[in-house]
C-alpha cells in the first residue's frame, strides 16, 4: 500500500474548515491532542504531540491559503524529517454546496526504510487514525 486516501464531507465553510486542518489550534481540537506547532510556510516547521505517541517533527511542504495544505513528517517520534523516515500528508479542501469536500492523503509508506510488512502496518494503522480522526472533525466541525 503506498497510499492512505480518505475524502469526508464537512458541514462548514472552507475557511473553518482551513483554520481547523492549518492552524495550530484547530488541529489541536481534531488530530495532535497534545498541541501542534505549525510555521504556515513553505518550509516551516510543523510538530505534532500526544501524550500517548510523543512529539513528531516535520515541515510544511505547500501553502495554497483555504485550499490545499501539504506537509512531511517523520514517522518515528522526536527525529527530523528525512528519505527513509517521512511521509507526505495532503489535505485538499473544495467547497460543496454549504459546506467543504476534504481529502486526506498520506503517502510514502513504500519508501519507508522498514520491512514491507511494516511498510503495510504502518499503512494500515494510519488509515485507521485518519477515519477516527477525520470522524471526529466532521463531527467537531459545526461547532468550531
Amino acid at each position: 500500500m503506498e497510499s492512505v486516501e480518505r475524502e469526508v464531507y464537512v458541514e462548514a465553510r472552507p475557511e473553518v474548515v482551513w483554520a481547523a486542518v492549518a492552524q495550530p489550534e484547530g488541529f489541536a481540537r481534531w488530530y495532535a491532542f497534545g498541541g501542534a506547532e505549525i510555521d504556515l510556510r513553505p518550509g516551516g516547521r510543523l510538530v505534532m504531540r500526544w501524550d500517548e505517541h510523543g512529539e513528531y517533527l516535520g515541515f510544511v511542504e505547500k501553502v495554497e491559503p483555504g485550499r490545499r495544505f501539504a506537509y512531511r513528517y517523520a514517522v518515528e517520534p522526536g527525529v527530523e524529517p528525512a528519505p527513509g523516515n517521512s511521509n507526505l500528508v495532503e489535505f485538499t479542501l473544495t467547497p460543496e454546496g454549504e459546506g467543504t469536500r476534504l481529502r486526506v492523503v498520506e503517502s510514502g509508506f513504500e519508501r519507508l526504510e522498514v520491512s514491507p510488512d511494516e511498510q503495510v502496518r504502518r499503512a494500515e494503522e494510519s488509515a485507521r487514525g485518519w477515519d477516527s480522526a477525520l470522524a471526529a472533525l466532521t463531527e467537531l466541525a459545526p461547532t468550531l
